[in-house]
């Protein structure tokens, strides 16, 4: 049977997202005793511990089915960001908005604006649906070049993506350069401006940056916006998959009706509907990923490797004299997980993420062991 004749020509070669492996497969895979971890930004203090306690007291009733609606979820989002719940939606985790998003709008004559280096997920969920995706260049310090963006925008473009603070770099806009960028877009065939969503995943470690701004302030003025965040970063609660969104009724409404029923599970929106309100998680997190990138910083400028300052929880840093992938090999045969870059046409970099004091020492000490044993640096 020549299964290719049925498959969709946007899915014949698509290739999937390569998500870092759990510990416990690579050490059976590499016969090692001790791995840590620094490949997919989660957090080093693991989860909420409010999170945790509202799992232990909903346990057994996971033969229910999950509330469709999320009811309880998003009453706790709309108190804690003072936002009607028909202005909220939640699904499993950023990538399902995504792909909700994609479903929703896009269609084979569309293109979808976003920047280069920006998160691999957006160019997929356009190749996904058969749209033309329009990558823009970044600026000289890996920041999104909004004007370009702006100007890169057509007839045809029917959504523009921005990840803010950008994942793999860890540079962000200002709320100045958002605001100016929100007035610039031109309206498209359709006589309206295209959807921008902005992916705030990082938000709560970027929300110290003094000229940073999460975009909720902007959503009244602009209802092409959405906006959207995860409990996988700062709140420690990647595992259980659950991300949420705020824009106008109208396309909450809309998202609701395409999303599948139950998408985000019953422990999911117990732990985050409580997680919302850790303050105690978000500011020990905050101080620990503040003290551990300087860290990071100090030991990076000693060893003369450079580096691309990061308003979130990871660090985008040259792995020369070694191609990422080749460096990304050398530390996994040390123990150490870090992410090479090639995905993001970045093959001479890698993205590390920020780990507990213990977990950033061994890193360093690897990186100096390995460019000591290769290449006498």
């Amino acid at each position: 049977m020549e299964i290719k004749k049925l498959i969709r020509k946007s899915c014949l070669g698509f290739e999937p997202y390569v998500a870092g492996k759990p510990i416990e497969t690579l050490k059976r895979e590499l016969g090692l005793k001790n791995i840590i971890k620094l490949a997919s930004n989660e957090n080093p203090l693991g989860a909420s511990k409010k999170a945790l306690s509202a799992l232990k007291k909903n346990i057994d009733k996971i033969f229910f089915y999950p509330d469709a609606n999320a009811y309880e979820l998003k009453q706790a989002l709309s108190k804690r960001y003072s936002l009607p719940a028909g202005n909220i939606f939640a699904a499993a985790g950023g990538d399902e908005i995504i792909e909700l998003i994609a479903k929703l709008f896009f269609n084979a004559q569309d293109e979808i604006v976003f920047s280069k280096h920006s998160f691999i997920r957006y160019g997929m969920a356009a190749k996904l649906m058969g749209s033309k995706s329009i990558a823009v260049d970044m600026k000289e310090v890996f920041t999104h070049d909004l004007k370009a963006m702006a100007k890169a925008c057509g007839a045809k473009t029917k959504a523009v993506f921005i990840t803010n603070p950008n994942n793999p770099t860890g540079t962000y806009n200002t709320k100045s350069e958002i605001a100016e960028f929100l007035k610039a877009l031109p309206k498209n065939k359709y006589g309206l401006k295209p959807i921008v969503i902005l992916d705030e995943a990082y938000y709560e470690y970027a929300a110290l940056e003094k000229d940073y701004a999460g975009a909720l302030e902007f959503l009244k003025a602009n209802p092409n916006l959405i906006v959207f965040r995860t409990f996988s970063k700062i709140f420690g609660l990647a595992g259980l998959r659950v991300g949420y969104g705020f824009a106008s009724k109208e396309i909450v409404d809309y998202i609701e009706r395409i999303r599948p029923p139950f998408n985000v599970n019953l422990l999911a929106q117990a732990g985050a509907a409580a997680a919302i309100f850790d303050k105690e998680q978000v500011e020990k997190s905050r101080k620990l990923v503040k003290r551990e990138k300087e860290f990071l910083y100090k030991e990076f400028k000693k060893l003369g490797i450079d580096f691309v300052k990061s308003a979130a929880n990871f660090v985008l840093f040259n792995s020369a004299p070694f191609k990422g992938k080749d460096f990304f090999k050398v530390m996994l045969k040390e123990g150490v997980i870090t992410r090479a870059m090639d995905e993001y046409d970045l093959p001479d970099w890698v993205r590390v993420t920020i780990g507990s004091r213990k977990e950033n020492e061994i890193f360093i000490g690897k990186l100096i062991k390995i460019r000591k044993q290769f290449v006498g640096k």
